[in-house]
């Protein structure tokens, strides 16, 4: 039974059932005299709730090989922490967690394996690709003919373009890792500091455009189960966004609330907007939806993605509406408070 987590639960079952009836037979063979049904009731119960007590006790017990794996396991998926069971429990329940120890290592080992094979195959890729560059504008210094200048330059303007997707996509690897490996814990986040950052970081790309920025909150400090820096990062990427894609001399609302339960961030622009049925292919990796800002300023076409895999670790949530093309939008993020 040592050695079985089955059997000790059905054991444990069948004595807390059986108890009361066998200390009632007790009871009564060393007892000769008579007993009035109300005695025979209240020791019934009696022995019932002292059973009940003792079945749910050792039961809890039992369970604490489940309690281990569950916050374990909770603590991996939310910052990538690989547990460690080894050597806790040497019944079926050790065995398990024996088991899913050795899966979640095989698993850590082939995902950084595979990782670390990309990082060699886009840092390679990246070289051939700086080199036919090199050789191209070897060529356009070249006394040569105009047609084949052409070429050498189509060639530089199209290697450049690969290197910087190279780029990017090392650094979205890269930055997809710590966000998954990052820890988070309920902290205080000050609401008017968080502005003035904000404000900060985006004054001269809101008087470039001469967008006006209109914030609304009266809201002082918040408890979220967040990350200051991770936080500050999504609603740069938002703001950053509703600049770019915004009119120039247009204006944008930035506002914070909050309930008993929840603080929302929304920030909505007058800008490009986009297709509403088409707002989730903008959380997408990559997304096809990636446009150049209303004064030709470049996207990535992985912030929206990041920034939602963050609100999703926060255990928040993200949307996106718009009510059509050169209609504005609105992105919304809602946290829970603590």
């Amino acid at each position: 039974m040592r050695k079985s987590y089955v059997a000790k639960f059905l054991f444990i079952a069948f004595l807390g059932i059986h108890i009361p009836l066998i200390g009632l037979i007790v009871f009564i063979l060393n007892f000769e005299s008579a007993f009035s049904p109300t005695t025979i009731f209240i020791l019934t119960l009696l022995l019932t709730l002292v059973a009940t007590a003792i079945t749910l006790l050792v039961l809890n017990n039992l369970m604490q090989p489940i309690k281990v794996m569950s916050k374990a396991l909770n603590l991996y998926r939310s910052s990538k922490i690989v547990p460690n069971f080894l050597g806790e429990f040497d019944d079926e329940a050790g065995k398990l967690m024996q088991n899913i120890q050795s899966t979640v290592v095989e698993n850590e080992t082939l995902l950084q394996n595979k990782q670390d094979l990309i990082f060699l195959l886009s840092h390679d890729l990246k070289n051939y690709v700086e080199n036919a560059s090199s050789l191209a504008k070897i060529i356009t210094d070249e006394n040569v003919e105009e047609d084949i200048k052409n070429y050498a330059q189509l060639i530089i303007e199209n290697t450049d373009k690969q290197s910087s997707f190279i780029e990017k996509f090392i650094n979205f690897l890269k930055e997809e890792e710590n966000i998954h490996r990052q820890e988070i814990q309920v902290i205080s986040i000050d609401v008017e500091d968080l502005v003035v950052s904000l404000q900060e970081n985006f004054d001269h790309k809101l008087n470039t455009k001469k967008i006006d920025l209109i914030i609304e909150k009266n809201i002082g400090i918040v408890y979220l189960k967040a990350d200051k820096e991770l936080l500050f990062r999504v609603l740069s990427n938002l703001l950053g966004n509703a600049i770019k894609f915004s009119f120039p001399e247009s204006k944008i609302l930035m506002c914070f609330t909050k309930n008993e339960k929840h603080f929302e961030i929304m920030i909505q622009d007058s800008g490009i907007g986009f297709e509403n049925s088409k707002s989730e292919v903008l959380f997408d990796k990559f997304t096809k939806m990636s446009r150049r800002g209303t004064q030709d300023e470049k996207s990535t076409g992985i912030g929206l993605y990041l920034s939602k895999q963050i609100i999703k670790k926060f255990g928040g949530t993200f949307t996106a509406e718009s009510e059509g093309i050169n209609k504005g939008s609105k992105f919304t993020v809602k946290l829970k408070l603590y």
